[in-house]
């Protein structure tokens, strides 16, 4: 069935890039359709918003069955029964996985997308992120640079509110920033004492879409530091779609939302190269019908959007209508994580820390940051980390054990690793020639893997980290490295392709993307 209903555009997915399309849009003037496949999630409306533990089912830890069934998420996805509601139910829509392939596809399922659930911890990149392909010979060499993104990211900063603090560090610029929320004693005795014996080195406070001053014309108030961001937060102290661009959207009155709506194809006409609509099944119905509109904004998280693409294609035939180059689906890249360092901080111990920062500290990348240097591998990475004091663990019984619950155990300092992927064309994804999902879609299936120079980079991120801490003068100093799968970090990128088409309007020296950046 075709629709009737007549939109200026069309906006797929209600996460970070699709609310701020469907902002822009209305306030330009456009009637806007903004789908999207999760429920609906109201503003304000947040299921166990500040409820202490025992008042959240099974004291807000996944149940043991349910962590030991075929449920993907609840063991990968920090899943929580307080937020469990926001994220893809695995077994109802699942993804292909085959001869030994790893990928952990985490994905939300509620409006607002992972703007509900993200770790907001917000970083530029740096010129020469821009210009290292190019420098390396690497694929994929970007046509753009930080300064054409440069005047957007004060834009997007200025608006939402990004907390942080001002370093000077030419391989990770400074945002425009709020006040940062400010280290612990702990941080600071780290921070110290880290930079004294690594000179160049540095530990600076997170940078954050959280609050710390208020935004009364957006309705928004600074964070309560209550850490409890993935439930929903309503004071708005934390960028997301509820909060902050779909209102800005709604305010127009040229918005129209429908959630519970799946994207399974784009319509598009080879007469003219020109989409034309979409196809959307309703999932509550499975009715699909045809939406046409003159724009399409493709916002979806990056391996959404390359399903969608994917399975825009001519009947009978195997390749997109978006895949002239060849490219589409390839150069799939993750943040590779799973490296934790930790150590306890002598002393300090008549200091505690009141309220729940939901960030910490920030020792930004300093390998490979000269060109001349050689470390092994290329690129580098960062660590997130905070310190901390928790009550002491119940040992015994009776009276002696409740008063030495009151008391509180060492100081500790954990940080764990994101380093970078590079861009391979054969880590890629593809549709299942025969699983389709339960709206008769093909599954996406993954063949994604770190290579050794990610590897290496990961043994070297666990070899300075020890080494930092212990020099540092912190005690107990050890490591963990678990096994690094493609998709753990949530940071999914790459796999959209550019198309050559006619010149129209909408093209620059007749070269149109098909696609815009998502955000995961």
């Amino acid at each position: 069935m075709t629709a009737t209903n007549k939109f200026d555009a069309i906006v797929i997915g209600s996460g970070v890039s699709g609310g701020w399309a469907a902002k822009e849009l209305t306030e330009k003037g456009l009637r806007v359709l903004m789908l999207d496949r999760g429920i609906m999630v109201e503003h304000g409306e947040y299921d166990f918003e500040s409820l202490p533990p025992y008042e959240i089912p099974s004291r807000n830890i996944m149940p043991k069955p349910i962590l030991e069934s075929d449920y993907f998420i609840s063991k990968y996805g920090w899943v929580s029964p307080s937020q469990q509601k926001y994220y893809n139910n695995d077994r109802l829509n699942p993804y292909a996985l085959e001869d030994g392939d790893k990928f952990h596809w985490i994905r939300p399922a509620a409006v607002g997308g992972k703007s509900l659930i993200w770790g907001r911890w917000s970083f530029r990149w740096s010129p020469d992120d821009f210009a290292a392909n190019k420098r390396e010979g690497v694929d994929g060499v970007w046509p753009i640079g930080y300064e054409d993104l440069a005047p957007w990211y004060d834009y997007v900063e200025d608006y939402i509110g990004v907390s942080g603090s001002k370093e000077n560090l030419p391989y990770l610029p400074d945002s425009k920033f709020q006040p940062a929320m400010p280290m612990n004693i702990a941080e600071k005795w780290v921070k110290q004492r880290l930079e004294t014996e690594f000179p160049g080195r540095k530990l600076i406070n997170a940078r954050l879409s959280n609050m710390t001053e208020d935004k009364p014309e957006q309705g928004r108030t600074k964070c309560q530091f209550r850490a409890q961001c993935d439930r929903g937060c309503s004071f708005g102290a934390y960028f997301s779609t509820q909060a902050v661009t779909l209102p800005a959207a709604r305010k127009t009155g040229r918005l129209t939302l429908r959630p519970n709506a799946v994207v399974s194809n784009l319509e598009y006409d080879p007469r003219t190269k020109r989409v034309t609509g979409v196809r959307v099944i309703d999932t509550e119905t499975k009715q699909a019908e045809i939406i046409p509109a003159r724009i399409v904004f493709l916002c979806a998280s990056a391996m959404a959007s390359n399903q969608i693409l994917l399975n825009s294609r001519p009947e009978g035939s195997a390749r997109s209508h978006f895949d002239t180059s060849g490219t589409l689906g390839r150069y799939v890249m993750d943040h590779i994580v799973r490296v934790h360092i930790g150590g306890e901080i002598p002393g300090l111990t008549e200091f505690t820390e009141y309220g729940r920062r939901p960030g910490g500290v920030y020792i930004p990348r300093f390998r490979n940051n000269d060109p001349n240097e050689d470390v092994g591998f290329r690129r580098g990475y960062g660590y997130q980390g905070s310190a901390s004091r928790s009550p002491r663990s119940p040992v015994g019984f009776g009276a002696a054990m409740k008063h030495s619950m009151r008391e509180y155990g060492p100081w500790r300092f954990g940080m764990t690793t994101f380093g970078e992927c590079l861009p391979y064309a054969d880590n890629h994804v593809a549709l299942h020639a025969s699983k389709v999902d339960r709206f008769g879609t093909p599954q996406m299936q993954f063949n994604v893997t770190f290579r050794d120079n990610e590897l290496k980079m990961m043994a070297d991120a666990r070899t300075q980290g020890e080494a930092m801490l212990t020099k540092a003068g912190l005690l107990n100093v050890g490591s963990h490295a678990e096994e690094h799968i493609p998709g753990q970090a949530i940071h999914e990128m790459g796999v959209h392709a550019w198309a050559t088409t006619r010149a129209d309007p909408c093209s620059t020296n007749g070269v149109r993307r098909t696609t815009l950046p998502t955000c995961s």
